[in-house]
C-alpha cells in the first residue's frame, strides 16, 4: 500500500513589484543624471508609457471622478526635481533626528494611508530626480539633530535621517533606484561624524541590497501588523510572511534591521493576533548571530483632514475613525489628531510590549506612539 505523500504547505504568495502605468518627467527633471538611472529602470520594467514633458507642471491625471483620480495618480510616477522644503531637511521625532525625501508618495492602497491629507493633489508618485543634490546636502545636518544625536538612548545611532516619511522607499525601488543610491552615498561618504539613515517599507523585494556597501548605517525596518490587519487595510503591499522573510534575509546578511509595529488596532482577538505575530518574527529570527534589532510602536490615529480624504478615497472602508470613540490630542502648533482613548492605549503598550520583551529580548524599542 503506497503512503500518501503529505500535503504541501500553501505557497506564499510572490512578492509584489509595483510598475506603474503612465511616467510623467517634468523638463527640470530631465537634466539630472538620476533621471536617466529612472529611465532605464523603467524600460527594463516594460514601461512603455513616458512622456518628456516640455515645462514642469504635470498635468493630465484628474479624471472625471475622484475615483477616476485616484485609479490614474496611483498608477502614475511623476520624475521631478525637489522642492526647496525637500532640501531644508526637517525633525521628524520621535523617528529620527532628520526627515530626507527621496519622493513623495506611495504606490500601496491603505485604508489608514499616513499621506492622505499631508500631500496635496492627486495620489501619485513623484521621485526625485535631482537625487544626488538632496544627497549631498546630508553633511550640513550631521551633529545638529536633536531625536537621537543628543539622545544617550540612541547615541550610537549617530546623526539619522528618517528616508520613508512621505514614501515606501523599497515599494518603488524596481523603478527607481533611489534607495540604492542613498545607501551607498550613506554607506561610503566621509561625514563628520556617525549617521544613520532609516527606511521602513511594507514591501519585501530586498534582494538589489543585500550586496551593497552598507557598513552598518542604513537600518531598514519592516512595517509588521497581524493578518486581521494587514489583510483588510493594507492593499497593494507584500504578504506579512513575505516582509518576514525579508527582514530575516536582511538580518543574517549582517544589516541592522528593525520592526515597525504599525498601524498598531484592537481588532478582533488582537492580544493572540498580536503575540502570534511576533512569535513568527522570533522564530524566523532565532538562527541569527549579532543580531542588531529596535522595535517601534505605533498605533492608529487619524486628523479630520486624512478621515475626509480617506473616506473620499475608499468609501465602503471599514476602517474605524469614529472621533467619538478617541481622545483628541493637540500639537504644539494646534494641529488635531484622534487617538485611541488612555484606556485602550494603556491595554494596548501592555500587551505588545510585553510580548516583545517576552518573543524578542534583543529587540531595543525605540518609542510607543
Amino acid at each position: 500500500m503506497t503512503t500518501p505523500l503529505p500535503a504541501a504547505p500553501p505557497a506564499t504568495p510572490r512578492t509584489r513589484l509595483w510598475t506603474p502605468a503612465h511616467v510623467l518627467v517634468t523638463r527640470s527633471a530631465q537634466e539630472h543624471p538620476h533621471t536617466a538611472e529612472i529611465l532605464r529602470r523603467c524600460e527594463a520594467a516594460g514601461v512603455d508609457d513616458v512622456e518628456l514633458l516640455r515645462g514642469d507642471r504635470i498635468t493630465g491625471v484628474r479624471g472625471e471622478t475622484e475615483r477616476e483620480t485616484y485609479a490614474r495618480a496611483k498608477a502614475t510616477l511623476a520624475v521631478v526635481t525637489s522642492p526647496a522644503s525637500a532640501r531644508k531637511l526637517d525633525p521628524i521625532p520621535p523617528s529620527a533626528d532628520w526627515r530626507v525625501d527621496l519622493a513623495r508618495g506611495c504606490p500601496a492602497h491603505c485604508q489608514y494611508c499616513y499621506l492622505a491629507g499631508s500631500l496635496s493633489g492627486p495620489p501619485m508618485t513623484r521621485v526625485f530626480g535631482d537625487l544626488e543634490e538632496i544627497l549631498a546636502g546630508l553633511d550640513a545636518y550631521v551633529g545638529h539633530g536633536t531625536i537621537t544625536s543628543t539622545n544617550a538612548a540612541r547615541a550610537d545611532e549617530g546623526t539619522t535621517f528618517e528616508a520613508s516619511c512621505y514614501t515606501d522607499p523599497l515599494g518603488i525601488e524596481h523603478v527607481t533606484g533611489s534607495l540604492s543610491a542613498a545607501i551607498r552615498h550613506v554607506g561610503t561618504h566621509d561625514f563628520g561624524g556617525p549617521v544613520q539613515l532609516r527606511a521602513t517599507t511594507k514591501f519585501a523585494d530586498v534582494a538589489g541590497l543585500l550586496d551593497l556597501p552598507h557598513h552598518g548605517r542604513t537600518r531598514l525596518r519592516f512595517s509588521l501588523g497581524p493578518e486581521s490587519v494587514v489583510g483588510r487595510f493594507e492593499g497593494g503591499t507584500d504578504p506579512v510572511g513575505r516582509r518576514i522573510e525579508a527582514l530575516a534575509t536582511m538580518a543574517r546578511a549582517g544589516w541592522p534591521v528593525g520592526l515597525t509595529i504599525a498601524p498598531i488596532m484592537p481588532v478582533g482577538d488582537w492580544r493572540t493576533a498580536y503575540s502570534d505575530l511576533l512569535g513568527r518574527v522570533a522564530t524566523a529570527l532565532e538562527d541569527v548571530h549579532d543580531l542588531d534589532l529596535t522595535a517601534e510602536c505605533i498605533t492608529h490615529r487619524f486628523t479630520p483632514g486624512s478621515k475626509e480624504t480617506l473616506e473620499t478615497w475608499y468609501p465602503r472602508t471599514r476602517l474605524e475613525m469614529d472621533p467619538e470613540q478617541r481622545r483628541t490630542k493637540r500639537g504644539k502648533f494646534g494641529a488635531v489628531k484622534h487617538v485611541y482613548p488612555d484606556d485602550v492605549m494603556d491595554d494596548l503598550r501592555r500587551h505588545v510590549t510585553d510580548e516583545l520583551a517576552e518573543r524578542l529580548p534583543a529587540a531595543r524599542v525605540l518609542y510607543w506612539t
